[in-house]
Protein backbone atom coordinates (compact mmCIF):
# COMPACT_ATOMS: atom_id res chain seq x y z
CA UNK A 1 0.00 0.00 0.00
CA UNK A 2 2.46 2.45 1.47
CA UNK A 3 5.43 2.68 -1.58
CA UNK A 4 9.16 2.92 -1.23
CA UNK A 5 9.20 6.87 -1.30
CA UNK A 6 5.91 6.78 0.42
CA UNK A 7 7.62 5.47 3.52
CA UNK A 8 10.67 7.29 3.40
CA UNK A 9 8.82 10.55 3.24
CA UNK A 10 6.32 9.00 6.58
CA UNK A 11 8.14 7.76 9.39
CA UNK A 12 6.42 4.71 10.21
CA UNK A 13 6.57 4.80 13.78
CA UNK A 14 5.32 8.85 13.58
CA UNK A 15 2.48 7.55 11.21
CA UNK A 16 1.77 4.71 13.97
CA UNK A 17 1.63 7.19 16.33
CA UNK A 18 -0.26 9.37 14.49
CA UNK A 19 -3.07 6.63 14.35
CA UNK A 20 -3.34 6.22 18.24
CA UNK A 21 -6.66 7.82 18.60
CA UNK A 22 -9.76 8.32 21.06
CA UNK A 23 -13.09 8.65 19.86
CA UNK A 24 -16.81 9.06 21.50
CA UNK A 25 -19.43 6.45 20.45
CA UNK A 26 -22.92 7.56 20.24
CA UNK A 27 -23.68 5.88 23.64
CA UNK A 28 -20.65 8.17 25.05
CA UNK A 29 -18.37 5.58 25.70
CA UNK A 30 -14.38 6.77 24.63
CA UNK A 31 -12.40 3.82 22.99
CA UNK A 32 -9.19 3.54 21.07
CA UNK A 33 -8.42 3.51 17.82
CA UNK A 34 -5.19 2.29 16.84
CA UNK A 35 -3.17 -0.01 14.59
CA UNK A 36 -2.61 -4.13 15.10
CA UNK A 37 -0.15 -5.60 16.70
CA UNK A 38 1.55 -8.96 16.67
CA UNK A 39 0.52 -9.17 20.58
CA UNK A 40 -3.11 -8.66 19.87
CA UNK A 41 -3.52 -12.33 19.02
CA UNK A 42 -5.18 -13.37 21.87
CA UNK A 43 -7.72 -10.25 21.69
CA UNK A 44 -8.20 -11.29 18.22
CA UNK A 45 -9.51 -14.57 19.28
CA UNK A 46 -11.70 -12.94 21.91
CA UNK A 47 -13.38 -10.90 19.26
CA UNK A 48 -13.94 -13.14 16.85
CA UNK A 49 -15.55 -15.60 19.60
CA UNK A 50 -17.97 -12.49 20.33
CA UNK A 51 -18.99 -12.09 16.60
CA UNK A 52 -22.61 -13.92 15.70
CA UNK A 53 -23.12 -15.90 12.84
CA UNK A 54 -24.89 -13.09 11.47
CA UNK A 55 -21.45 -10.79 11.51
CA UNK A 56 -19.13 -13.81 10.20
CA UNK A 57 -21.68 -14.09 7.23
CA UNK A 58 -21.90 -10.38 6.06
CA UNK A 59 -18.49 -10.00 6.71
CA UNK A 60 -17.45 -13.09 4.82
CA UNK A 61 -20.07 -13.75 2.61
CA UNK A 62 -20.23 -16.82 3.97
CA UNK A 63 -20.03 -18.68 7.58
CA UNK A 64 -16.37 -19.78 8.82
CA UNK A 65 -16.01 -21.86 12.03
CA UNK A 66 -14.76 -20.32 14.90
CA UNK A 67 -11.77 -22.83 15.66
CA UNK A 68 -10.32 -21.72 11.96
CA UNK A 69 -10.98 -18.17 12.28
CA UNK A 70 -8.89 -18.00 15.80
CA UNK A 71 -6.28 -20.51 14.79
CA UNK A 72 -2.78 -19.71 15.80
CA UNK A 73 -1.40 -19.47 11.95
CA UNK A 74 -4.45 -17.48 10.75
CA UNK A 75 -4.07 -15.01 13.61
CA UNK A 76 -0.65 -14.35 13.70
CA UNK A 77 -0.49 -13.38 9.85
CA UNK A 78 -3.37 -10.85 10.75
CA UNK A 79 -1.77 -9.78 13.53
CA UNK A 80 1.78 -8.94 11.62
CA UNK A 81 1.12 -6.53 8.73
CA UNK A 82 2.86 -5.07 6.00
CA UNK A 83 2.67 -1.38 5.74
CA UNK A 84 3.49 -2.17 1.71
CA UNK A 85 0.32 -3.82 1.29
CA UNK A 86 -2.15 -3.25 3.74
CA UNK A 87 -3.29 -1.64 7.47
CA UNK A 88 -5.18 -2.71 10.04
CA UNK A 89 -7.05 -0.89 12.37
CA UNK A 90 -8.72 -2.15 15.48
CA UNK A 91 -11.11 -0.68 18.01
CA UNK A 92 -10.34 -1.58 21.80
CA UNK A 93 -12.74 -0.74 24.97
CA UNK A 94 -11.34 -0.71 28.32
CA UNK A 95 -13.06 -1.32 30.61
CA UNK A 96 -13.41 1.19 33.14
CA UNK A 97 -13.59 -1.26 35.99
CA UNK A 98 -10.94 -3.86 35.87
CA UNK A 99 -9.15 -2.32 32.56
CA UNK A 100 -9.42 -5.25 30.60
CA UNK A 101 -9.15 -4.13 26.81
CA UNK A 102 -10.98 -6.08 23.98
CA UNK A 103 -11.08 -5.19 20.75
CA UNK A 104 -14.58 -4.59 19.62
CA UNK A 105 -13.87 -3.58 15.82
CA UNK A 106 -11.52 -4.19 12.89
CA UNK A 107 -10.71 -2.72 9.77
CA UNK A 108 -8.13 -3.14 6.99
CA UNK A 109 -7.49 -1.67 3.89
CA UNK A 110 -5.60 -4.15 1.56
CA UNK A 111 -3.86 -2.86 -1.86
CA UNK A 112 -4.52 -5.12 -4.34
CA UNK A 113 -2.02 -6.34 -7.16
CA UNK A 114 -1.20 -4.28 -10.21
CA UNK A 115 -3.39 -1.64 -9.41
CA UNK A 116 -3.17 1.50 -7.40
CA UNK A 117 -6.62 0.56 -5.45
CA UNK A 118 -7.15 -0.29 -2.03
CA UNK A 119 -10.06 -2.67 -0.72
CA UNK A 120 -11.94 -2.04 2.45
CA UNK A 121 -13.03 -4.49 5.41
CA UNK A 122 -14.77 -3.96 8.08
CA UNK A 123 -16.41 -5.86 11.25
CA UNK A 124 -17.85 -4.45 14.49
CA UNK A 125 -18.91 -6.98 17.27
CA UNK A 126 -22.54 -7.74 17.73
CA UNK A 127 -22.60 -5.51 21.04
CA UNK A 128 -20.86 -2.32 19.48
CA UNK A 129 -22.61 -1.70 16.37
CA UNK A 130 -24.87 0.85 15.72
CA UNK A 131 -22.74 3.35 17.65
CA UNK A 132 -20.90 5.05 14.62
CA UNK A 133 -18.14 2.77 14.58
CA UNK A 134 -18.16 1.52 11.35
CA UNK A 135 -18.65 4.32 10.03
CA UNK A 136 -15.76 6.24 11.84
CA UNK A 137 -13.00 3.26 10.81
CA UNK A 138 -14.23 3.62 7.22
CA UNK A 139 -13.20 6.96 7.34
CA UNK A 140 -9.96 6.54 8.94
CA UNK A 141 -9.26 4.26 6.28
CA UNK A 142 -9.86 6.41 3.46
CA UNK A 143 -7.80 8.83 5.10
CA UNK A 144 -5.21 6.64 5.17
CA UNK A 145 -5.48 5.53 1.51
CA UNK A 146 -4.86 9.14 0.88
CA UNK A 147 -1.47 8.97 2.48
CA UNK A 148 -0.58 6.23 0.82
CA UNK A 149 -1.66 8.21 -2.59
CA UNK A 150 -4.33 5.55 -3.59
CA UNK A 151 -6.48 6.15 -6.95
CA UNK A 152 -9.34 4.53 -5.57
CA UNK A 153 -10.94 2.67 -2.31
CA UNK A 154 -13.43 -0.35 -2.86
CA UNK A 155 -15.27 -3.07 -1.12
CA UNK A 156 -18.19 -5.26 -1.49
CA UNK A 157 -20.88 -5.76 0.43
CA UNK A 158 -23.57 -7.99 0.66
CA UNK A 159 -26.94 -6.63 -0.27
CA UNK A 160 -28.52 -7.08 3.32
CA UNK A 161 -25.62 -5.68 5.00
CA UNK A 162 -27.40 -2.13 5.34
CA UNK A 163 -25.43 -0.68 8.28
CA UNK A 164 -22.21 -0.84 6.11
CA UNK A 165 -24.00 0.50 3.09
CA UNK A 166 -25.19 3.46 4.51
CA UNK A 167 -21.70 3.90 6.52
CA UNK A 168 -20.01 3.93 3.34
CA UNK A 169 -22.41 6.37 1.50
CA UNK A 170 -21.81 8.80 4.61
CA UNK A 171 -17.86 8.78 3.85
CA UNK A 172 -18.83 9.32 0.12
CA UNK A 173 -18.61 6.03 -1.69
CA UNK A 174 -20.92 5.12 -4.47
CA UNK A 175 -22.49 2.17 -4.23
CA UNK A 176 -23.51 0.36 -7.33
CA UNK A 177 -25.35 -3.59 -6.97
CA UNK A 178 -23.55 -6.18 -9.19
CA UNK A 179 -25.91 -8.52 -11.12
CA UNK A 180 -23.05 -10.83 -11.59
CA UNK A 181 -21.38 -11.31 -8.37
CA UNK A 182 -24.56 -10.43 -6.28
CA UNK A 183 -22.92 -7.79 -4.07
CA UNK A 184 -23.28 -4.16 -3.41
CA UNK A 185 -19.77 -2.75 -5.02
CA UNK A 186 -18.51 0.27 -3.25
CA UNK A 187 -16.17 3.04 -4.79
CA UNK A 188 -14.98 6.22 -3.98
CA UNK A 189 -12.22 8.18 -5.79
CA UNK A 190 -9.26 9.88 -3.99
CA UNK A 191 -6.96 10.81 -7.38
CA UNK A 192 -9.86 13.85 -7.37
CA UNK A 193 -8.52 14.76 -3.86
CA UNK A 194 -4.91 15.08 -4.59
CA UNK A 195 -3.40 18.15 -4.92
CA UNK A 196 -2.19 19.41 -9.04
Amino acid sequence: MFNDSNLESIDSHSFISNYNKTWVMKNGVEVFIRPIFPEDENLMAKFHASLSDTSVYLRYFHNIPLNYRISHERLSKICTTDPKQEMVLVVIDKNPENKEEKIVGVGRLVKLPTVNVGEFAIVISDDHQKLGLGTKLLGELVEIGKLADLDQITGDILPENQGMQKASRKIGFSLKYSIEDHVVKALINLSSSKST
